[in-house]
């Protein structure tokens, strides 16, 4: 049975196929290597970084007991790119586990169908807002409403996906999508209002 040597730079199919076979140094380097990419993803569902790091961890067991799942040999032409949205599928689906356990009975209120309904189609300063700076916004948003507005905005998943995800009913992942993206408008109020306060004290 080959091993991969201790010393050697190994490309991401011979990496997998030496996790399959359950090599500790070969996990070690997997999990190194996409480490800071599945906590990006489990970051934007867990409450704090320690949250986060546990969905992480939770996500990478799995990975490594489910790998056998991915067949490198069909993406010939984008190992990586292919493995990084299997990644991102397992670690969505750990953290939402994570998120259910740990938030459940937080923020499910339901807006009635009128209320929804009136939700703006235009253009809204979050249009503007760069990945970032709406990943730091999305990240003080009350749990309930960060999480379906990450399955939906971010990921794209429909309300029927989120509401089987978290358990809650299609009206309810509506409805804290509507309240997610009206926090979002007066966070970034507030924020322009303090940075126009700034520039006219300077």
């Amino acid at each position: 049975m080959r091993v991969l040597p201790p010393d050697s730079a190994p490309t991401l199919p011979e990496l997998l196929e030496a996790c399959q076979r359950q090599e500790r140094l070969a996990q070690r380097r997997l999990y190194g290597q996409f480490h800071g990419f599945a906590m990006s993803v489990c970051l934007r569902y867990a409450r704090d970084r320690d949250q986060a790091m546990e969905a992480a961890n939770d996500g990478f067991l799995k990975v490594f007991r489910d790998l056998h799942r991915f067949d490198a040999s069909r993406h010939p032409n984008d190992v990586a790119g292919s493995f990084r949205g299997w990644l991102k599928r397992i670690m969505i689906h750990t953290a939402i586990d994570h998120y259910r356990a740990n938030e459940r009975h937080q923020h499910q209120q339901e807006l009635d169908d009128v209320t929804l309904n009136q939700a703006d189609g235009g253009a809204t300063p979050l249009d503007t807002l760069s990945y970032d700076e709406l990943l730091a916004l999305v990240q003080r948003l009350p749990p309930a409403y960060r999480a379906v507005f990450n399955l939906n905005v971010i990921d794209g998943f429909g309300h029927e996906e989120i509401a089987e995800k978290l358990n809650i009913s299609v009206g309810t992942s509506k409805s804290n999508l509507f309240k997610a993206r009206a926090h979002l408008r007066s966070m970034l109020a507030q924020c322009s209002t303090q940075e126009k306060a700034r520039y006219v004290v300077g």
